[in-house]
């Protein structure tokens, strides 16, 4: 197993086992639900933005061990993060996830580039860009839940 391999599957399995930001922010200004019917994943995302800067961020739902450890990563790089440098990162994410092979922007991913070994399991990428998209509705006010089918 390569070393990032290796590093892939530890912050998968302790992100999983102990997601960071796994709460309802009571005082949420947007919210937004996602479900993937293939694996059955659902989230409800937790925003508190104040003066364009994402405040506070938290996440609920049920999920394989991909969906709840993206969504753990996610909250951990928006928050503190302003609305547009959200979107920033979301195309990084998007970007690393949905086209394997191109080049990364390291600065703008940094710890989010060990998830760059979903490529590996194609059919797990829906569960890895879940939060990802649900957390771009929830910034743009696009639909009540989004789902990745």
């Amino acid at each position: 197993m390569s070393g990032l391999s290796e590093l892939y599957q530890e912050i998968l399995l302790e992100h999983n086992s102990k997601p960071h930001n796994f709460r309802k922010v009571e005082e949420a200004s947007q919210t937004a639900e996602g479900f993937n019917p293939l694996c059955g994943d659902q989230i409800t995302l937790y925003l508190k933005i104040v003066d364009g800067v994402i405040d506070d961020v938290g996440f609920q739902g049920v999920g394989c061990a991909i969906s709840r450890a993206s969504a753990s990563m996610m909250t951990q790089s928006i928050k503190g993060q302003s609305i547009e440098r959200a979107h920033e990162i979301f195309g990084a994410f998007h970007h690393m996830i949905t086209e394997p092979g191109g080049e990364l922007d390291l600065d703008t991913l940094g710890d989010l580039e060990t998830l760059s070994g979903v490529n590996e399991y194609p059919t797990r990428i829906k569960c890895a860009i879940l939060a990802w998209h649900t957390m771009k509705s929830a910034l743009t006010g696009e639909a009540d839940q989004i789902t990745t089918e």
